[in-house]
């Protein structure tokens, strides 16, 4: 049993593993920023209402990424801490109870599409357009949400076994496929019917299907490190329960934070203009290219650290924290000097007019400030979420999005000028990479440097 279950988190070269773990991750989240992209160069194509809307939608859109992202986490760090300390009941029960959470999470955001969808939008906005696009958009993607949750959780699966290059190839599926249905669907091109606003929704929700299908067929024929029966699925352990969403929650209410973040600035944007609010959701789009490769190497890194966490390696933990940090600083300065540079010309992509163009130039121009910063800080919280402290990660998150940049932006706000808006981000992601590496000192005198060092006995 124990051969057969030989996983390569603990034997392969640490930089070799991060690599084979985090590169296909990475380019997945690389199609999934494009695809975040050219949903919205599609969309602005509609008008600039249409792009409105979207971006007010966004923080529910959100809370429901981030549900299933969380609870993902937990799923990740019990599956493969659970395979580092060879025990294989338990990596199969955080599994098959990973999947009937998700059946859960689906029917919520079912409820959601019907009773708040409508309201949600509707107190965001006075102007009918907006507020008839937006309230389309969210009852088609909440409402369909079956494909969101299993993909996340099918990639979550796989992720934490090592096999990195099936998750990859479905975001890769899902991604693709609404790059090619949304110009079809919202414009009706090749004999589809012209469906705007609902075209975009559509082609979003048929994407994340066809992955999640594709999701569950690997696990059940690839993945052997797990074994998926109904059983266990509909039969729970309560101790399996606890664990998982004792890591899961935090991080859950951590995205949650995000989405609380995201519908307050909106609120004090457009007092504004609608414009400003499209602003940031444009800028959103743009500064995945380089944030989802970053997190594609946190989940690339989690399993490997909840691993040798599980096989006492204190010296693979810290070369692959090295390392992390190392690769995510590179791809943030790149971010950097884009937006520094460039930023004219990422605004065109969304048929900016004069007034998107003054306000977006400044605003990616500031932000980008701060993305070296959040490099170090996502990847030091690869570490709270790997060794089931995923509360570091919500104080963190509460810090920098609720008690830092909402008054902030709200104060600055006061000055009478949108611009000022924008420096509210720095000022945020500098205390929260105070508040990182504090906690992140903690975890390592509490839990790395307990771990046995290579060469000792295991």
């Amino acid at each position: 049993m124990t051969e057969i279950r030989r996983n390569k988190m603990g034997y392969m070269p640490v930089k070799k593993l991060i690599i084979t773990m985090a590169l296909p991750m990475m380019i997945s989240m690389l199609v999934q920023a494009l695809y975040n992209v050219v949903d919205s160069i599609f969309v602005a194509r509609i008008e600039e209402r249409a792009l409105t809307a979207v971006s007010l939608a966004f923080p529910l859109q959100n809370l429901m990424i981030g549900l299933g992202s969380g609870m993902g986490v937990g799923i990740n760090a019990l599956l493969s801490r659970s395979l580092g300390e060879k025990n294989y009941d338990k990596a199969d029960e955080a599994a098959c109870t990973g999947l009937m959470i998700t059946a859960l999470h689906f029917i919520v955001f079912l409820l959601i599409s019907i009773f708040v969808a409508g309201p949600f939008i509707n107190g965001q906005t006075d102007d009918p357009v907006i507020r008839s696009y937006g309230t389309t958009y969210l009852k088609i993607v909440c409402g369909c949400s079956f494909g969101l949750f299993f993909q996340m959780t099918s990639e979550r699966l796989l992720q934490s076994t090592g096999r990195t290059v099936h998750s990859m190839i479905l975001q890769a599926t899902g991604a693709i496929t609404n790059i090619i249905l949304d110009p079809i669907m919202i414009f009706g091109l090749f004999g589809c019917p012209k469906m705007g606003i609902a075209g975009a929704a559509a082609a979003t929700v048929i994407g994340q299907c066809l992955a999640a299908t594709l999701g569950i067929f690997f696990n059940l024929k690839f993945n052997k490190d797990i074994r998926i029966t109904m059983g266990k699925i509909l039969r729970p352990t309560a101790d399996t329960l606890r664990q998982l969403y004792s890591v899961g929650i935090p991080s859950v209410l951590m995205m949650a934070v995000g989405s609380v973040m995201s519908y307050l600035l909106n609120r004090i944007l457009i007092s504004f203009s609608a414009t400003a609010t499209a602003v940031f959701g444009v800028y959103f789009k743009l500064q995945s290219f380089f944030f989802m490769p970053v997190f594609g190497l946190n989940s690339g890194l989690v399993p490997v650290l909840a691993f040798n966490y599980g096989a006492r390696r204190k010296d693979r933990i810290m070369e692959a924290l090295r390392f992390s940090l190392m690769l995510a600083g590179g791809i943030m300065c790149t971010g950097l000097v884009i937006f520094e540079l460039i930023p004219r010309e990422l605004l065109a992509l969304f048929n900016a007019s004069p007034e998107m163009e003054r306000i977006g130039v400044a605003a990616l121009r500031i932000i980008a400030v701060n993305f070296p910063v959040a490099s170090v800080c996502i990847i030091l919280g690869s570490t709270f979420q790997a060794f089931s402290r995923s509360i570091y990660s919500l104080i963190v998150s509460l810090c920098r999005q609720l008690l830092v940049l909402i008054p902030a932006a709200w104060l600055l706000a006061q000055l009478g000028e949108v611009t000022y808006i924008w420096f509210a981000f720095p000022i945020a992601e500098t205390v929260s990479l105070v508040i990182s590496l504090l906690l992140y000192r903690k975890i390592k005198r509490e839990i790395i440097d307990k771990c046995v060092p290579q060469g000792e006995p295991l």
